[in-house]
């Protein structure tokens, strides 16, 4: 069973080292690339001021998260969500280094990565589309993704994009359905699988004419002439 967990977290600054700290924690779990609505979102009191540049990124206050636990109540329920998972994470040396921070800070943990694999969503969109922006925002507009709402960042509304642009950018299916009917694969997704007979006959090898042909050779020129570029495919 392949399960992944698209994380994402909302920070006092942008420096561990300086002391900045997590407050807020959003993942969406995914199994066999479809959500299963298993989300873990927590908001963290970090037990020092929000610099004023964060705030309004995601607009998340002090006064806000004066009542919520901090990260020592909640790194158990954490680990044992994320563990043994694929985190695909946007930019991950940013939230692992934080997540990493917190865990230091704390007797008896390891690192992040000796809990789960992690994939870092910004390498392949780099390496996906060279000379481009990658950025979340970005790579929705490249990929017609609705992020409408993202009027501030926040960790799931974050993490829920990011899974729908993982899920387009490794191709297949990419909607975040949990309806019953395709929610988990398994047995109700192979009844709707149609197995053909081995023994089939073949399927017929319809070739171009002529006059398609002569029309591709004439599109083939089109091209070399309003690109400059000669097209890499043969003539057929």
């Amino acid at each position: 069973m392949s399960r992944q967990i698209v994380l994402d977290t909302e920070t006092t600054g942008l420096e561990p080292a300086q002391g900045h700290r997590i407050i807020e924690i959003g993942c969406v779990e995914l199994i066999e690339r479809r959500a299963t609505g298993n989300d873990f979102h927590q908001y963290l009191q970090p037990d020092r001021e929000i610099d004023a540049g964060a705030v309004e990124v995601h607009g998340i206050t002090n006064e806000f998260l004066a009542d919520k636990p901090r990260f020592e109540d909640v790194v158990q329920d954490f680990i044992d969500y994320i563990r043994g998972a694929e985190l695909i994470i946007h930019n991950a040396p940013f939230d692992v280094g934080f997540i990493n921070a917190e865990l230091q800070r704390l007797q008896g943990w390891n690192v992040l990565g000796s809990y789960c694999e992690i994939t870092d969503t910004l390498v392949m969109a780099r390496r996906k589309h060279p000379g481009q922006r990658n950025s979340l925002d970005a790579l929705c507009g490249r990929y017609d993704i609705d992020n409408s709402q993202r009027q501030k960042h926040g960790a799931l509304l974050d993490a829920e994009i990011l899974a729908e642009v993982y899920l387009t950018m490794t191709g297949g299916q990419s909607a975040l359905s949990l309806d019953n009917e395709g929610g988990g694969g398994g047995a109700a997704e192979a009844q709707r699988i149609r197995r053909l007979p081995a023994d089939r006959p073949a399927l017929p090898v319809i070739r171009a004419s002529a006059a398609e042909q002569q029309q591709h050779r004439q599109w083939l020129q089109h091209l070399t002439e309003t690109t400059g570029t000669k097209a890499l495919w043969p003539d057929p």
